[in-house]
């Protein structure tokens, strides 16, 4: 029957990550039998309409289709058939999918008996004992929109480990050091006025500490993958460094600095959840940003402060809003650096036109799609620093 086949579909496009729920079987089913079943790419493009929500979806949803639908017959016997064909009759070369499409596409796992007492440290010995360094590697450089379930757990552990992406900077105050530098002649006297008959030289050094970090993220659709992936990254990052302001933005801006102090990861994140509802919908950067530079630039950029945009800067920008919030963000910010998930991509080109306004005021363009850009990200920090304007030419 036509019904359960389109349902059957939703499960697997719901298994591998998409948003199909019983309203959008219901509106498959009607375009279905309003385009017919003449056609195949009409059927494709009837589904694609109803059943996505995001432009970004598409690709997924080709590979779903094509693989489940593999059969040219199969669309002829659909109103008659009670299951449909997940393998067709021929071996045809066919696109690659990506790794969730073939967990949903695969049989489901044999049910184990119940888990052991110690459950957590079971996971950690297996973690450490089949993730090998070969494993790590690919990882490593799989892009976290193509990653599985599983590898994207694993991403997540390794994204909290990843190193600082801070320099420590060089203060006006100085400390004591016990390896030269500066003679502390305040000290040395009042070493001598204690032992008259000894003269211990003293020193001083400059200070340096790691200055405070601020992180925006855009959590629009577009960035989902990313931002979750980077949000347990910044997680790592505040366990270790008390100075890190973290900030999320779709539609508005919000402050989760608390949530991520939470010391358990999905703890932190629940409760980040919880406090932000703007999750996986529409953005708008340029008022997020003017809203940051009116209530929290002054507060939180002090000593030195660098700040990481992690978004993808698809955004128009109507009468000059955009470019006005990124200017004063970029005056009042130590260092502005972005991170865009668009720049995996070879050929990439600044031609959207929220891209090219914000790239006019950033001191860094840097990528952020795998794992390894995560853990390149402090030693592209130290390197110097080109003007990202240069690629509006």
């Amino acid at each position: 029957m036509l019904a359960e086949n389109l349902v059957h579909f939703s499960r697997i496009l719901r298994d591998a990550g998409l948003a199909v729920g019983p309203d959008r079987v219901l509106a498959a089913i009607a375009a279905v039998e309003a385009v017919g079943l003449d056609r195949r790419e009409d059927v494709r493009a009837a589904l694609s309409a109803v059943m996505l929500e995001r432009h970004e979806q598409q690709t997924l949803f080709d590979a779903a289709f094509d693989a489940f639908f593999r059969d040219p017959k199969l669309l002829e016997q659909m109103m008659y058939l009670l299951l449909p064909k997940v393998q067709g009759r021929g071996e045809k070369t066919q696109p690659p999918r990506a790794n969730r499409l073939a967990e949903a596409l695969a049989a489901p796992a044999p049910k184990r008996d119940a888990p052991p007492e110690n459950q957590a440290a079971q996971d950690e010995i297996r973690f450490e004992t089949e993730f090998s360094f070969s494993e790590r590697e690919r990882l490593a450089q799989a892009d976290f929109e193509s990653m599985s379930t599983a590898e994207y757990e694993m991403a997540k552990k390794l994204a909290e480990q990843a190193p600082l992406p801070m320099l420590p900077v060089r203060r006006r105050r100085h400390e004591a050091s016990a390896r030269g530098g500066t003679l502390d002649l305040r000290r040395t006297l009042h070493g001598m006025a204690r032992a008259p008959h000894t003269l211990t030289p003293a020193f001083t050094r400059p200070r340096s500490e790691l200055p405070p970090l601020v992180v925006l993220i855009d959590i629009s659709g577009s960035m989902e993958r990313y931002s979750r992936l980077f949000l347990h990254y910044v997680h790592g990052l505040t366990r270790r460094h008390l100075k890190v302001h973290t900030f999320v933005f779709g539609t508005r801006l919000t402050n989760i600095t608390r949530c991520l102090r939470q010391r358990d990861p999905d703890v932190a994140l629940k409760m980040a959840d919880a406090l932000v509802h703007d999750w996986k919908g529409g953005t708008r950067i340029a008022a997020s940003l003017d809203e940051f530079n009116r209530r929290w630039a002054r507060r939180v950029l002090g000593g030195n402060a660098a700040l990481l945009l992690v978004s993808d800067g698809l955004e128009r920008d109507d009468g000059g809003a955009l470019e006005r919030a990124a200017a004063q963000l970029h005056r009042l910010a130590h260092q502005l650096v972005w991170l865009n998930p668009l720049l995996r991509f070879a050929g990439f080109e600044p031609r959207a036109e929220g891209i090219r306004t914000l790239l006019a005021h950033v001191d860094r363009f840097l990528p952020v799609h795998n794992l390894a850009s995560l853990a390149d990200l402090a030693q592209a920090l130290r390197r110097p620093a080109l003007n990202p304007s240069t690629l509006l030419h």
